[in-house]
């Protein structure tokens, strides 16, 4: 597949097995995934990827889940903090 018909990387979360962290994370970088942030002990890691690569992540044995990365984005408070 040529680069231009690759899809665009988008940011995705990962609950991965977290006894098994740093095999999981090889096998998913080696998926296609670039790693940005790690948790070990929580089981949670970010990173970034082509988006049309999400399922081969979702098919990484010890790995529970793969979410795209939100923005929540909160309005000001209606009246100063004291």
């Amino acid at each position: 597949m040529s680069e231009s018909a690759q899809s665009a990387p988008v940011g995705v979360v990962l609950a991965v097995d977290p006894d098994r962290f740093a095999e999981v994370v090889e096998a998913l970088r080696r998926a296609g995934l670039t790693v940005t942030g790690e948790q070990p002990v929580l089981g949670t890691l970010s990173g970034t990827v082509a988006e049309d690569r999400i399922p081969g992540l979702e098919m990484v044995d010890g790995v529970a889940s793969v979410d795209r990365e939100r923005t929540v984005r909160l309005p000001p408070p209606d009246t100063p903090i004291q």
